[in-house]
């Protein structure tokens, strides 16, 4: 009689475990949204809370790896360029993509706030004056990120710092040449414990999705969607725009490949990243996805996307151009040409400058908002809807990293274009067994019947 009662839930767990990765996180994310509006309406908002540890833990697990990660695999993947003329070229390529693509978003953010005015006949009175605050100077951000004390860098979690470290030690591992070998192997072998780590924690991917939706959906329901629907609509056509145009374009006009087959292979740490509201917390899982779905080697990835991480605002910066025009109008503040370039220049600079800081998006937006004489009291009117927006604004963030992640591995010509060329190769049931960082051949082969 027990045969007949595990033989099914055997079935179940099986055709559950060898789902892609991608299906098991969306169904666990749409779940969790029709629980948690039910759980809202039915006035259990209570149970929806008591459910949040699960995802809780589940971030927590995948912050653990942060600095161990980037540490370990920045310093490998610096290591293996053998010479400082890559590295020189990666970096340029990398920090112009990501300062241009974020001029770019907040442009577009300020131009659908224009057009569709969100803030008109929203009355908040006149505003008053407000001494404009500067961006952090770039003297101020170079500083910054050299750090005085590696190891309370890596303990403090301040990852430019740790960003700069490893790129240095890296590079001296490369430069002491054979007397290195040893210190070279150790960080291989630590980059694969870390990779293997990584794969483990992440095939818990689906139930911390499913607890957070649960929370978001319980705690906020749809009633504190309704004042600020305008915006927040405004805020999601923008990053649907933006992922759509600029990193659709940039796959197809500067990588020359196909842009279905980047947003299928990012569709994981987006995801996650939507879910999780973190560039940084989410920075495992686009790792892992930009290696094992997208084809980028770990010598790119390791130093694009811990960077992407911190200095890759797109969706921030976006979100900063509707929130301010938003505010302007509500006041009845007609923003002038000047002040329009003001908010482009300030939210990209910015970007740099708040990296790294809990809260970045809000720093971000009283830095602009101030630098054109904005009242900085409009952000409480958009603390109330900030984790909504929070959700779409890293979203893009992350899709950002891995379009900028392919197309630097693609001019470096080192993309694995097959792997790039082949659906989805990362599984729930593979990341216990082979998350080495190979692309393991079965999977590859599994994939291309599936597709």
């Amino acid at each position: 009689m027990t045969g007949h009662h595990s033989a099914p839930s055997r079935g179940v767990f099986a055709f559950w475990k060898g789902m892609q990765l991608w299906k098991q996180i969306f169904i666990a994310l749409v779940a969790g949204l029709v629980i948690g509006v039910l759980l809202n309406q039915t006035g259990n908002a209570d149970i929806a809370k008591s459910i949040k540890p699960l995802g809780d833990l589940f971030i927590r697990g995948i912050k653990m790896l942060i600095v161990p990660l980037i540490f370990v695999s920045l310093v490998t993947g610096v290591a293996s360029l053998q010479n400082l003329a890559t590295m020189g070229r990666l970096s340029l390529k990398t920090v112009a993509l990501y300062l241009a693509t974020t001029a770019v978003a907040i442009s577009i953010g300020l131009g659908l706030a224009v057009v569709f005015e969100p803030g008109v006949g929203v009355d908040l009175g006149s505003a008053k004056a407000v001494t404009a605050k500067e961006a952090p100077s770039l003297i101020d951000i170079l500083l910054g990120v050299v750090p005085t004390n590696p190891v309370e860098a890596l303990a403090t979690g301040n990852v430019l710092q740790i960003i700069v470290f490893a790129i240095l030690f890296g590079l001296s591992i490369t430069l002491a040449g054979d007397a290195a070998k040893p210190v070279r192997a150790f960080f291989e072998s630590a980059a694969e414990v870390v990779y293997k780590l990584t794969s483990v924690v992440i095939s818990f991917a689906p139930y911390g999705v499913f607890a957070l939706m649960v929370w978001v959906a319980g705690t906020y329901g749809m009633d504190v969607l309704a004042p600020l629907a305008k915006v927040i609509a405004m805020v999601y056509l923008g990053c649907f725009v933006h992922a759509m145009v600029v990193y659709g374009g940039m796959i197809r006009l500067l990588a020359r490949l196909n842009p279905v087959r980047y947003f299928q292979g990012s569709i994981e740490p987006v995801m996650v990243a939507f879910t999780s509201t973190s560039s940084s917390g989410t920075l495992p899982v686009t790792m892992m996805a930009a290696e094992r779905n997208l084809g980028v080697p770990r010598s790119v990835s390791s130093f694009v996307l811990p960077l992407g991480a911190t200095i890759n605002m797109d969706g921030t910066a976006l979100y900063q151009g509707v929130c301010a025009v938003f505010i302007a109008q509500a006041y009845g503040v007609d923003l002038s040409s000047g002040q329009f370039m003001t908010i482009v220049l300030t939210a990209t600079l910015a970007s740099i400058g708040t990296a790294g800081v809990p809260g970045a998006g809000l720093i971000m937006l009283s830095l602009v908002l101030a630098s054109v004489g904005l009242p900085l009291e409009g952000i409480a009117i958009i603390a109330g809807i900030d984790r909504v927006l929070d959700m779409a604004r890293t979203a893009l963030n992350v899709a950002g990293d891995c379009a900028v992640s392919v197309t630097v591995a693609r001019s470096e010509g080192q993309l694995d274009q097959d792997v790039y060329d082949t659906a989805h190769v990362l599984r729930a049931d593979d990341l216990g067994t082979s998350a080495t960082g190979e692309h393991a051949g079965p999977v590859t082969e599994t994939a291309r019947a599936v597709s």
